[in-house]
């Protein structure tokens, strides 16, 4: 059985940035989860730990947010440091200085930047030119610190995470795709249920294909909700149009219809399923209040638990000593 509470790491944490979680090795994302489970106990308890005083984290937001601005903006003070907060408008990005230059700049100044934004190609152009560790807050491919907060919050319900089967229904958008990442590297089967041409990127698949080699699970995509959902551990979905994508509103809602969970489609998940959503969430579209508000909905422990493993993320990359 996985004890994450004790986790005791294979090799030294070697990662100088989080791009993406196909960077990492398993061995890595258990140490993440591990550390965030201290600082959260931490945290509870009321216990300081400033781990990270006087370091500065730079947070370019070229995309809005809610939980990403605050779990970053609150742990890095949590941590004894500090957020600075840089949306398009407030830095030359926004007007056309190249992500390169960006990088170097605000190197000199700070001790690590997170990016929330639209390219993972500024992403990696920011870790590529730059000297400070880079974290992804999210872009139109991945959304690393989330499935982090996801695998987090299914080791607290489950106490274990290999042999499980998480059932993700809806877009094959940027959680879908690290979501595959995610549940490969550590052993967990995934079954991606989406329409027709709303599959995840085939780069990723194939990723989570090879992944699953290693660690000894499956990968299923499907155009069929109910042969994703069927014997599910884990339930997830999200919403149907993404920022930027407000234009297919109306079509993607006649699109993915069927793909609605309710109750009717949570029944063929394992009747202890849990049912995570990554917010924000639109009752009577790509879930129903019954489900999201229900006793299965982990949905608020899932988000708070972004403030804990971006916490761990930011230690490990953001200081050399360890905890």
């Amino acid at each position: 059985m996985l004890n994450l509470e004790n986790y005791k790491a294979e090799k030294p944490f070697n990662q100088e940035h989080l791009i993406c979680l196909q960077d990492y090795s398993k061995d890595e994302i258990y140490q993440v989860l591990s550390l965030a489970l201290k600082l959260k106990d931490m945290k509870k308890m009321n216990i300081p730990h400033p781990i990270l005083k006087g370091k500065t984290l730079a947070m370019i937001f070229t995309k809005s947010s809610t939980r990403t601005r605050v779990s970053f903006e609150v742990g890095i003070h949590q941590l004894g440091g500090y957020g600075l907060f840089l949306s398009s408008d407030d830095i030359q990005i926004g007007r056309g200085e190249t992500i390169e230059d960006t990088a170097k700049v605000l190197s000199r100044y700070v001790d690590g930047i997170m990016i929330r934004t639209y390219e993972q190609s500024d992403v990696a152009a920011l870790a590529e030119h730059g000297t400070v560790p880079v974290i992804n807050g999210l872009t139109d491919s991945f959304h690393p610190c989330q499935i982090l907060a996801d695998l987090l919050t299914i080791y607290e319900a489950k106490r274990q995470l290999s042999g499980l089967k998480l059932a993700y229904i809806g877009d094959g958008n940027n959680v879908a795709n690290s979501l595959i990442i995610g549940c490969t590297k550590v052993g967990m089967d995934i079954a991606v249920g989406c329409p027709k041409g709303y599959e995840p990127n085939n780069t990723v698949i194939n990723m989570g294909i090879e992944n699953s080699k290693i660690s000894g699970c499956s990968i299923t995509i499907t155009n069929s909700p109910i042969d994703a959902i069927k014997d599910a551990d884990v339930v997830y979905t999200d919403v149907w149009a993404s920022m930027g994508q407000e234009e297919e509103k109306n079509i993607r809602d006649e699109i993915f219809s069927s793909y609605q969970v309710n109750k009717k489609l949570f029944s063929c998940a394992k009747s202890d399923a849990i049912f995570l959503h990554c917010l924000p969430a639109y009752r009577g579209k790509e879930v129903t209040a019954d489900i999201i508000d229900g006793p299965n909905s982990l949905v608020f422990d899932e988000a708070e638990n972004r403030l804990h493993v971006q916490k761990a993320v930011m230690v490990l990359l953001m200081q050399e000593r360890r905890i």
